[in-house]
């Protein structure tokens, strides 16, 4: 970069090394790196030995080393610069370490976005069941993508790792299992066994994003109307869409929520 025979100006010199004019004229006034000559027109102009000068000050800018620091590894001759060196690489690795770790983090939280379980398709079964089908993550985002839920959704699922995707997954047959053996066994929706299921099936939506109990409401109808999901919940028990639905209304209303007017929020 540095050319004896062309002396630059502030301007050139703070373009041709990617810093601010403002920059050269403080390490200037700090006395870190002067420009030597004057142009016929009173400019002044930094030399090949300047830039050189420069160039290192930037190196040493950029490893973090303020300008004491820098001065004197320039000027004085007890300090030893390749310790110094040395001892600035080893910083300088544990920062790209945590640059590729952040990398990492920030490739798995787009697509966490985009798929929404990290886990290859046959995986996704092993974790979650022979019923279970890969394309219902994909409908998710399809119908939820734009909303903060799906992104609440995604930012926690980037961190899960299998084993508590399974872990999840458990919890979510044990409370359809004892959803199907409280209709069973005639639970009416507002008895106390029904709140605690209602209450344990909000606080497992949770671990995915914060749900309220008016959103709870909102599922509850889903639960109904959609034949998706009511097919889901029937196929464990007859009836168990709607008892589950008025149980969760049931419940809102013990809680100081009208089903009724409930909104997702």
């Amino acid at each position: 970069m540095a050319d004896d025979r062309m002396p630059l100006t502030v301007g050139q010199a703070a373009e041709r090394l990617g810093v601010t004019v403002r920059t050269l004229h403080h390490w200037d006034a700090e006395g870190v790196a002067c420009p030597s000559e004057r142009s016929g027109t009173g400019y002044r102009l930094y030399t090949g030995a300047d830039l050189e000068r420069l160039e290192r000050v930037v190196i040493y800018r950029e490893l973090g080393l303020g300008l004491d620091a820098v001065r004197a590894l320039l000027d004085d001759p007890t300090v030893d610069v390749v310790a110094a060196l040395r001892e600035q690489n080893v910083q300088l690795e544990v920062r790209v370490q945590h640059l590729r770790d952040l990398h990492g983090s920030v490739q798995r939280m787009i697509e966490a976005h985009e798929r929404g379980i990290l886990m290859p398709p046959e995986q996704q079964k092993r974790v979650f069941g022979t019923g279970w089908d890969p394309s219902w993550p994909a409908q998710a985002r399809a119908r939820w993508g734009d909303t903060p839920q799906w992104r609440q959704y995604a930012e926690r699922a980037a961190s899960r790792s299998p084993s508590e995707w399974s872990g999840l997954s458990q919890e979510s047959r044990e409370l359809d299992d004892a959803l199907a053996r409280a209709v069973r066994e005639g639970t009416l929706p507002g008895n106390p066994r029904a709140n605690d299921l209602v209450e344990r099936h909000r606080a497992l939506l949770s671990q995915y994003f914060p749900l309220t109990r008016q959103m709870q409401v909102c599922l509850g109808r889903l639960y109904e109307s959609d034949p998706g999901f009511a097919g889901h919940y029937d196929s464990q028990q007859p009836g168990l869409a709607s008892w589950f639905h008025e149980s969760i209304d049931a419940n809102a209303r013990a809680h100081g929520v009208d089903p009724d007017t409930a909104e997702w929020e």
